[in-house]
């Protein structure tokens, strides 16, 4: 059973930094997407950033780009988000997200299945 852990979150001050941290277990395979999503209080969940591993590819939503970088580390299996330059509008909920293969719309959060619980982010001074 796939199972994601997520930590990393926190109070931080407008145009600081955060790393949060997706730790995957019981993961098999080697072809995969990994996904990061945010959500406020009332509100639909937002893409933020995806990764496909079959190419290494990396998709992220407008608001964000430029500002926050996913990676990874296979050693660890563990999935990263940089998030600079934060603004108070980052505040949220952030969760990541996995699904086996290649999925066609990363940042819908549809395409996934396995899903962690999520870290609170607070931007604010």
């Amino acid at each position: 059973q796939l199972q994601l852990v997520e930590s990393g979150g926190g109070l931080v001050q407008p145009g600081g930094s955060l790393r949060l941290s997706c730790a995957a277990s019981g993961f098999t395979s080697d072809d995969f997407t990994i996904g990061w999503f945010r959500q406020l209080p009332g509100k639909e969940r937002e893409g933020v950033s995806y990764l496909i591993s079959s190419d290494n590819s990396t998709t992220y939503a407008r608001s964000v780009k430029g500002r926050f970088t996913i990676s990874t580390d296979d050693a660890k299996n563990t999935v990263y988000l940089q998030m600079n330059s934060l603004k108070p509008e980052d505040t949220a909920v952030y969760y990541c997200a996995a699904e086996f293969g290649s999925v066609l719309a990363g940042l819908v959060q549809l395409e996934y299945n396995y899903w962690g619980q999520g870290t609170q982010v607070t931007v604010s001074s």
